[in-house]
C-alpha cells in the first residue's frame, strides 16, 4: 500500500507520468505460484492450529480445566462446535467487507492476528472459559482466512485452472486436518502441553512472513509501465478478467483505473450492481444451494471423525495421545492426490468426481463399526477404512470449492457488473464458509451425542446415510442441471462446447429454476 500512497502523492503534485520503483523480487512475489502457495499456507496454518489440540483436549481438559472424565466427550464436542459457531457468524460479514476492500493482504493479516490471539488463550488457559474463547477466536480467524484467501486465489488464476488451484489448497487443508492431530499427539506425549503451542507459534511466524512478502497482481501492475495521471484508463479489474500466462505474454498489461479500485481516495461506484447484498441474490440459485449442502455434509463427516476417533481409539485400542494422532495418518496420505483430482476436474467434468466421493463415503463409514477390539486385525481394518475415506474426501473437496467460482463466473458473464467492480467472490466463499462452519458445528455434536446415546455403530451408519443423501443433489445440480442425454460421456464435440461456454457441463452454465 506504500506504493499506492506514493502514486497518490505524485498525482497531487501534478506530475504527468509516474513510474514506481518496483520492490525486490516483484515478479516472484506477485507470481501465480507464489500467491497460490501463500493461500494454501494460510489455510494450512489455520486448520493446523484448529486440529493441533484435538488429541490433546481429552487429556488437557482433565488436567488443566478440572473436567470430570465422564464429561470429557461432551466438552470436546462443545469446543469443536464453538469453532464452527465463530466461523458461521463471521463468514458472511467478512465476505461482505472483503469485496469492498482495495487489497486482500490487509484482511489476511488481520485474520492472522486473531489466530495468534486464540492460540495464546488456549496456551495459557486453565479453565473452560478461556478454552471456549480461544476456539471462538479461531473460528473468526478461519472466516477471514478462508473468505479472503479463496477470493485472492480466484483473483489470481484463470478460470481454466480453478479446480487445479483448489486442489492444491484442498491438499493443504486435508494435510493440516489430519497432520495436526498426529503431531499434536506425539509432541504432547513427548514434550508436554507447552511444547504443542511452541510448534504453533513457529508456524504462525512463518505464515506472518509469507503474507507480508506477498504482492497482489493488481498492485504489482502499478509497477509495470508509467502511469499518466491525466489520462483516463478504462479497464475491468473483475476476477473474470484475469488472463492466463499465455494471454499475459501476448497482451499489454492492463493499468488499474483509480476510480475503479478505490486508489487515491476515489469512491468505487457501479450503476449496474445489484442493490441487494450478493449473499441474498446468490441464495436464489438451486445450484449454489446444492453446492453449499455438499460442503456442509463434507464438513460434518470430517469433524465427526475428529471429535470421536481419538476417544474411540483410546477406549477400544487403548491408544494414548500418540496413537490417537497416528491413526489420522491413514487419512493424510491420500491428500497428496488433490492436485491430480483438481487437474482432472479442470479437464473433464467435476460433477461425477464429487458425486463418486460421496457414494464411496457411505459404505466406508458404515464399515467403521467393524473394528471393535484391540487386536491387530481390528487396528489394520480401521486404518484401511480411514485411508479409503481419505480418498473419498479428496474426490469431494477440490470440485466442491471450484463449483462456487464457476457459479459466480457464470452469473458475471450472464450479467456483467451485477455484483460491483470487485465481483462477489469473497461473499460467495463467505457462504461456502457458512456451510462449512455449519458442518463443523453439527459434526462434533452429532458424533458426540449419538455415540454417547446409541454407540459408535449407530454414529457411523448415520453418517453413512448423510453421505448417501448428499449424492442426489450433488449429481443433479453440480455443473448445472443434469442432462441424461449428454452428460454421461465426454466427446470432442462436448469438450469444444465446454470451451466456449455452451455445453451442459460448462462452468458458466447457471440454472435459475
Amino acid at each position: 500500500m506504500q506504493s499506492l500512497r506514493f502514486w497518490q502523492k505524485k498525482q497531487q503534485q501534478g506530475n504527468d507520468a509516474v513510474r514506481l520503483r518496483p520492490p525486490i523480487l516483484l515478479k516472484f512475489r506477485s507470481s501465480k505460484t507464489f500467491i497460490i502457495c501463500a493461500v494454501a499456507m494460510a489455510i494450512f496454518t489455520d486448520i493446523f492450529l484448529y486440529g493441533l489440540v484435538v488429541p490433546v483436549f481429552p487429556f488437557a481438559l482433565e488436567s488443566r480445566a478440572n473436567i470430570h472424565p465422564d464429561d470429557v466427550q461432551t466438552w470436546v464436542s462443545v469446543l469443536l462446535a464453538v469453532y464452527g459457531g465463530g466461523l458461521l457468524v463471521a463468514s458472511p460479514i467478512c465476505g461482505y467487507f472483503a469485496d469492498r476492500t482495495t487489497t486482500r493482504r490487509g484482511p489476511l493479516l488481520c485474520g492472522l492476528a486473531a489466530l495468534a490471539a486464540s492460540t495464546i488463550m488456549l496456551c495459557i488457559g486453565k479453565n473452560i472459559v478461556l478454552f471456549i474463547l480461544g476456539r471462538l477466536f479461531q473460528g473468526i480467524s478461519a472466516a477471514i482466512v478462508w473468505v479472503v484467501g479463496l477470493a485472492l486465489l480466484v483473483d489470481t488464476v484463470g478460470k481454466d485452472e480453478i479446480a487445479r488451484s483448489m486442489g492444491i489448497v484442498s491438499a493443504a487443508l486435508s494435510a493440516a486436518t489430519f497432520l495436526a492431530p498426529l503431531l499434536g499427539g506425539i509432541v504432547y506425549d513427548r514434550g508436554g502441553y507447552y511444547a504443542v503451542f511452541a510448534m504453533a507459534f513457529v508456524l504462525i511466524g512463518v505464515d506472518i512472513l509469507w503474507r507480508l512478502v506477498l504482492i497482489e497482481k493488481k498492485v504489482a501492475m502499478l509497477y509495470t509501465v508509467p502511469l499518466d495521471v491525466n489520462e483516463q484508463v478504462e479497464v475491468s479489474l473483475s476476477p473474470n478478467a484475469v488472463s492466463t500466462d499465455k494471454e499475459e505474454k501476448e497482451a499489454k498489461p492492463d493499468i488499474p483505473n483509480p476510480k475503479d479500485t478505490g486508489i487515491a481516495g476515489f469512491t468505487t461506484t457501479n450503476k449496474k450492481s445489484s442493490k441487494l447484498p450478493a449473499v441474498i441474490t446468490l441464495l436464489r440459485y438451486p445450484r449454489l444451494l446444492a453446492a453449499l449442502w455438499a460442503c456442509m455434509a463434507e464438513a460434518t463427516l470430517l469433524t465427526s471423525l475428529e471429535a470421536s476417533l481419538p476417544l474411540y481409539t483410546h477406549e477400544n485400542f487403548h491408544f494414548g495421545p500418540v496413537g490417537a494422532g497416528l491413526i489420522f495418518l491413514a487419512i493424510v496420505v491420500p491428500a497428496l492426490l488433490a492436485p491430480l483430482v483438481g487437474w482432472v476436474c479442470d479437464k473433464y467434468s467435476h460433477r461425477w468426481i464429487e458425486t463418486t466421493g460421496f457414494i464411496l463415503c457411505c459404505p466406508f463409514f458404515i464399515l467403521l463399526r467393524l473394528p471393535t477390539d484391540d487386536s491387530t486385525g481390528s487396528i489394520v481394518l480401521m486404518c484401511a477404512l480411514l485411508a479409503l475415506l481419505g480418498v473419498s474426501f479428496i474426490m469431494i473437496t477440490p470440485p466442491a470449492m471450484a463449483e462456487i467460482t464457476f457459479i459466480l463466473q457464470g452469473l458475471e458473464e450472464k450479467k456483467p457488473g451485477r455484483f460491483g467492480n470487485n465481483g462477489a467472490y469473497a461473499q460467495g466463499y463467505g457462504l461456502y464458509n457458512v456451510a462449512w462452519s455449519a458442518g463443523t458445528l453439527v459434526g462434533p455434536l452429532w458424533a458426540g451425542f449419538v455415540k454417547d446415546a446409541a454407540g459408535w455403530g449407530t454414529m457411523t451408519w448415520s453418517l453413512g446415510l448423510l453421505s448417501f443423501v448428499t449424492v442426489f443433489p450433488t449429481a443433479y445440480y453440480t455443473s448445472g442441471k443434469l442432462n441424461f442425454r449428454t452428460d454421461f460421456r465426454i466427446t470432442k464435440k462436448k469438450q469444444s462446447a465446454q470451451a466456449d461456454g455452451s455445453g451442459s457441463d460448462s462452468p458458466v452454465r447457471i440454472d435459475t429454476v
